[in-house]
């Protein structure tokens, strides 16, 4: 199919061109292993040579990395939580905080990391206390942005549990600014998203925020 606009044929689509599966397998489409193909490009490419001895198995170890580190698009939220939401009469906020979490960024593939803290405010619905950090795995497992991530994690725990409110914060330190670019070692990044009574009352909002930072 030619693009009107230019006369010339259309882009295909990654559907077209890729099982997304198999992309996050490492393959191509025709099962072939592509992954460690680049990899050894790039090194020819910055001037190292893939087959020194302490290179050779370089390529097939950073396939598996990556396989590890983007796990999360292999994961459905609903296989997860499963069946680990209760029905309980508790009305006051939960909170689970200091999750550490692992994460690449998708603009460098530099990893970002820190710590995640979720809360919410149960109506007639629990969640399992080690799903919160399961979920906090799953969307940190992929290529990602720090606020998108922060945005995921709040949406999925929303419609899952219709709660009367949910709070999620986010503390990320990015190698992308630390190791190159402006070179700002020092700086963090925090992102939260609000929703239910978490956004609509300030008291609620600030109690969460300052029950995230007292010691324990």
């Amino acid at each position: 199919m030619d693009d009107e606009s230019t006369g010339k044929p259309a882009a295909k689509t990654i559907e077209e061109t890729h099982d997304l599966n198999a992309i996050h397998d490492g393959r191509d489409s025709a099962g072939e292993m592509n992954v460690e193909d680049a990899v050894r490009e790039i090194l020819i490419q910055i001037g190292e040579d893939p087959d020194r001895r302490g290179l050779i198995k370089t390529p097939s170890r950073i396939s598996s990395m990556y396989r590890e580190l983007t796990s999360g698009y292999r994961i459905e939220p609903g296989e997860l939580i499963n069946d680990a939401i209760f029905e309980e009469e508790y009305d006051e906020m939960v909170i689970v905080r200091d999750i550490e979490y692992y994460s690449l960024c998708e603009h460098h593939l530099l990893p970002f990391f820190g710590k995640c803290h979720v809360a919410y405010v149960p109506n007639g619905k629990i969640i399992g206390l080690s799903k919160i950090p399961r979920i906090v795995e799953m969307f940190s497992m992929r290529l990602q942005v720090q606020e998108r991530m922060t945005k995921q994690i709040a949406v999925l725990l929303n419609d899952a549990l219709n709660p009367k409110g949910v709070a999620v914060v986010v503390e990320g330190y990015h190698l992308c600014v630390a190791m190159r670019g402006v070179k700002k070692a020092e700086a963090n990044m925090l992102t939260s998203s609000m929703k239910g009574v978490f956004k609509k009352d300030e008291r609620t909002r600030m109690e969460f925020l300052s029950l995230i930072k007292k010691p324990l």
